[in-house]
Order: structure tokens, then sequence, then C-alpha cells
């Protein structure tokens, strides 16, 4: 089985010190790795559970798209947040971006993310190839 491995677009600032990548790929499974919504520059963008997690899915559709995937093919999703009592937040745009779609999706409450801006972190795990 062949693999391919991405970096994210564009890169987390901990990708290289960290030793990851953001989108790996074995065959028709598809791993998008812990997204936030920090930007190139280090910038958390979004205020709010809602905003971070609208630029967090967006950024994973991005992800998918490289190789191929789209948001229809993501079968689970992880979310990790640093206040469970905003959960209808995250639950409002993961719903928004998904619609139909409905991947098994789990959300737990952390302590705290690797930058205390971050609220929210979310990976996905998509299949693709034949239907």
């Amino acid at each position: 089985m062949s693999f391919l491995r991405f970096g994210g677009d564009p890169p987390s600032p901990w990708e290289q010190p960290y030793g990851f990548s953001r989108v790996v790929q074995a065959g028709g499974v598809v791993v998008v790795g812990g997204t936030t919504s920090v930007d190139a520059d280090g910038v958390v963008l979004g205020d709010t559970p809602y905003d971070q997690s609208v630029e967090i899915l967006r950024k994973i559709q991005h992800e998918l798209s490289r190789v191929g995937a789209s948001l229809s093919q993501v079968v689970q999703t992880r979310a990790y947040v640093t206040d469970i009592s905003r959960a209808d937040d995250v639950g409002r745009a993961h719903g928004e971006a998904f619609g139909d779609a409905r991947p098994a999706m789990t959300m737990v409450e952390v302590s705290a993310l690797i930058d205390p801006r971050m609220l929210v972190e979310i990976e996905a795990l998509a299949v693709v190839g034949e239907d």
C-alpha cells in the first residue's frame, strides 16, 4: 500500500518542528490531522467557537480537495473544545458544513490547546474510491 503525506496548505507553524503531516492518504483512507483556525503567520482566526469551527472546516475541505476528496466523503470527525458549554456553536458549524453527509462525530472537552487563543481543534477521516 502506498502512502501520500502532505503538509498543510498553508502549513501549520508546528508541522516541521513537531514532525507531522496535515494530510495522510493510505489507499482509500484519508486522514486530516487536528486542524485549528491558525493561519500561516500564527494568527488564530475567529474569536468564538463557531467562527473558529467555520474556518477549521473550510481548511479541512481545502485539504481534502488536494487529494481529490470532499466533505461528503468524510465518515468521522473529532472535535476538541476548551469549553463544552459552547458545544452548540461547534455543532452548528459542523452541521452547516456537512449537511446531509452527517459523519460520525465525537466532541470532547480538553483543558487547553497548544495556543490559548484556540478554542476548537477538529480532525477528519474520509474514505475515497469506489462507491
